[in-house]
């Protein structure tokens, strides 16, 4: 696999489609350890019209989406013949644990995602992840993702 993940690879490996696919490039991968990928914020985002009009401010739960989308890469990457499988299986959210906004996400920031896989496996993934923009830390939390 080249890096880096552009769009019409992300969309092989997720289910997930405009408006709703929240990665934009994978950058950095390790299989069963670790992943970066980046979002790129933009003004014309469908969000942005009521959260909040006046302030433009990404909501912190689709922080958390975009980065189990990018856990999700991580995981169907590395499980050996997912990607192989016609019919994928869907990477389902289970939990979100330990859950820190640092600062707001508005239009025009880049998104840095970085996750590590804390437990791999062939259907219950966990890992912590944290999201920068620049080089401060936006979010951080630990997600659990079940596949199928």
């Amino acid at each position: 696999m080249e890096l880096p993940l552009y769009y019409e690879d992300i969309i092989k490996i997720l289910p997930h489609r405009y408006p709703f696919l929240l990665v934009d490039r994978i950058i950095e991968i390790e299989l069963n350890k670790r992943v970066v990928g980046l979002k790129n914020v933009t003004a014309n985002e469908q969000f942005f019209q009521g959260h909040f009009p006046r302030n433009p401010i990404m909501p912190g739960v689709l922080i958390t989406e975009a980065m189990a989308q990018v856990g999700g890469i991580l995981a169907r990457l590395s499980i050996p013949g997912v990607m192989e499988k016609e019919d994928q299986e869907t990477i389902f959210f289970m939990t979100m644990d330990k859950v820190k906004f640092r600062r707001p996400v508005v239009p025009g920031d880049q998104l840095k995602i970085e996750i590590k896989a804390l437990r791999t496996g062939t259907r219950v993934w966990k890992m912590a992840g944290m999201a920068f923009v620049d080089d401060n830390k936006a979010v951080e939390a630990e997600l659990t993702a079940t596949i199928g």
